[in-house]
Order: structure tokens, then C-alpha cells, then sequence
């Protein structure tokens, strides 16, 4: 069962998405500040955080830099903020997506559920070893050689989980670029030059002569083992 952790400040709000959600059969956490957001995702490890901006203790770009600081969870944004700085505020500091309010409980189910395909909560999956890293598909972590942590950010992560879980198989830049980012990203195809060219430097021997994230010109990319 998905685990969603609701943060939000308006008692309203956090009644009306709990009752919402347990009708459909998510478990639900809720949370009033940030501190509390905080911890309820340490201890609690959800499935997807349901965020807003405008918490009391502190502003919900700054939870969403400290979740980033350890996990990868999709983050949704659920604020009165509308304006395009505070929505690219929240998308840079690590956010998969941003909902403004009011908004409608049928939009904001759809986005859970997209978000939510891309790894079903509870999947077994395994570990995929990039030539002397392995990356932990389950706890969202790659370690290197002699059981160092690699720092990932969301995007690299988000590029580096379809590629591994699909190996073998050619990954065009359509696809990635819509999982990634969003079907309005299509024609910017030097966001996946410039992420697969860091992603190398960190996972590859020989970041010049990749033998794991191959180009395919033109067409997409692919990961062998």
C-alpha cells in the first residue's frame, strides 16, 4: 500500500486529502510544519510527500532541500503560490511537480497516480551493479567502490533509474525527457547531454569511454551491465 505523508498547515486541507486518500486506499500521515515533515519522513519512509510552501515554522523549499539531503521520494507541491519564481524555486530544489491551490481533488489524484507508476510502492526490485558501483533500487542509493556513498541529485537519479531498471533496452529521448522532466521538455535534449555526461563522471571508470550509459545518436540511450 502507497504511503503518503501530507504536509500542510490548514486542518482543512489535511482532512479533506486523508479522507481522500484512505478512500482509495493509500495509507496517510499527516504533518502541520516542517519539523514534523521532517521526521515523519525519517521515521515513516513514505512513498510519495504532498508539500506546502507556506508552513509556519519554516518555507517548504527548505523541507524539500533537506529530504533531498538523503532521499529521492516524489515530492508534489500543493501551495497558493503561483507565481512562475516560486514554481521554479521548488522544481530546482528537488520537486517532481507543482499543483496550485485551490485545486481540484481529481487533478491531484491524477498526479499522484502518475508519479506513483513509476516505482510501485513495495516492489522487490533489485540491486544493478554499474561496474564497480551498485546501485540499491529499493533504499534509493548507489554506493562505490569499498561501500562509499555517491551523491546523486533527483534528476540524475530519475535518468539513472529508468536506464538501469530497463537494461539492455534502447531508452529513447522522448521518453526520458517526458519521465524526467515533463512532456514540455521534448525538444530540450541538452538536458540528457548534460545529466548523462555527469552521470558517467560519477558511475563510469572512464567517464571519456563509457562502457555502461552508451549513446544512441539520435535515438536515446541505453544501459549495459
Amino acid at each position: 500500500m502507497t504511503r503518503v505523508l501530507v504536509v500542510d498547515d490548514s486542518p482543512q486541507i489535511l482532512a479533506t486529502l486523508r479522507l481522500n486518500l484512505r478512500a482509495r486506499r493509500y495509507q496517510v500521515q499527516v504533518a502541520p510544519d516542517g519539523k514534523d515533515a521532517l521526521t515523519g519522513a525519517a521515521e515513516w519512509h513514505p512513498d510519495l510527500v504532498i508539500l506546502d510552501l507556506g508552513l509556519p515554522d519554516m518555507d517548504g523549499v527548505d523541507v524539500i532541500r533537506g529530504l533531498r539531503g538523503w532521499s529521492a521520494v516524489p515530492i508534489i507541491v500543493l501551495s497558493g503560490r503561483a507565481g512562475s519564481g516560486d514554481k521554479v524555486d521548488a522544481l530546482d530544489a528537488g520537486a517532481d511537480d507543482y499543483v496550485t491551490k485551490p485545486f481540484g481533488v481529481d487533478e491531484l489524484l491524477a498526479r499522484i497516480r502518475a508519479i506513483t507508476r513509476r516505482v510501485p510502492a513495495g516492489e522487490d526490485l533489485p540491486t544493478v551493479d554499474v561496474g564497480r558501483h551498485s546501485v540499491d533500487l529499493n533504499g534509493k542509493i548507489v554506493h562505490g567502490p569499498g561501500g562509499t556513498r555517491v551523491h546523486l541529485t533527483p534528476t540524475e537519479w530519475g535518468l539513472l533509474e529508468i536506464l538501469v531498471r530497463n537494461p539492455g533496452k534502447l531508452i529513447s529521448q522522448r521518453r526520458l525527457l517526458t519521465e524526467v522532466w515533463s512532456p514540455n521538455h521534448l525538444s530540450e535534449t541538452n538536458y540528457l547531454r548534460v545529466y548523462l555526461a555527469s552521470l558517467r563522471r560519477k558511475l563510469e571508470d572512464d567517464p571519456s569511454r563509457p562502457r555502461h550509459f552508451i549513446t544512441e545518436p539520435g535515438m536515446g540511450y541505453r544501459f549495459e551491465p
